[in-house]
């Protein structure tokens, strides 16, 4: 049995266009027509789950899917950096900032390391694997970032220089324990995908 795992990163939102450490924000307008334009363009899939946050849940309604939260495809809990930019972190914290980015086991902000951020998602998709059908998920782009790392046995050393853009579909397959990986392509509206 293959399983297939489609993982869209959500639309763009006014905290990541600033570089916000996710503070629950919507989509902002432009995000929100774009993932509209590329409702129709996903295959069918016979699990649709989101972020629980609120931009992969409005990503995923824009879509035209009906998706249900799943708490392991959170995306990565940044404790009392929360809402804050990565500018204003970097100002008044440059030393926990340069440890965080270099030392996937580091957690100055009390939140999660990037290692436990990967071992969640590596267990998601352990348990996506042995499920018939295809799952779509929307998710942050660390859960897709992690889910690559993971799913391709990369060293953590590699999550922060992988890139994921808004919109963008990572296709992972696999069977017996082992996973296949389409790099990101980005949705478009139906009438392009001809």
């Amino acid at each position: 049995m293959t399983s297939r795992v489609l993982l869209v990163s959500a639309a763009m939102s006014v905290s990541a266009r600033q570089a916000r450490f996710d503070d629950g924000g919507s989509l902002d307008d432009g995000g929100a027509a774009r993932a509209r334009a590329a409702a129709g363009s996903l295959p069918f899939a016979v699990r649709v789950l989101t972020s629980p946050v609120a931009r992969c849940r409005e990503t995923a309604v824009a879509l035209g899917l009906d998706g249900v939260p799943a708490r392991d495809l959170a995306g990565l809990d940044v404790g009392r950096w929360r809402g804050r930019t990565l500018d204003e972190v970097g100002a008044a914290e440059p030393d926990a900032v340069g440890r965080w980015l270099t030392d996937p086991e580091c957690a100055p902000h009390g939140g999660e390391s990037v290692r436990d951020l990967c071992g969640r998602v590596a267990r998601w998709l352990a348990d996506a694997q042995a499920l018939e059908g295809r799952t779509l998920a929307v998710v942050e782009p660390e859960v897709v970032r992690a889910a690559v790392v993971g799913a391709l046995g990369l060293p953590l050393s590699v999550f922060w220089r992988l890139d994921v853009p808004p919109l963008t579909v990572t296709e992972l397959s696999g069977r017996a324990g082992r996973w296949n990986l389409r790099l990101g392509r980005p949705l478009a509206a139906p009438e392009e995908i001809g």
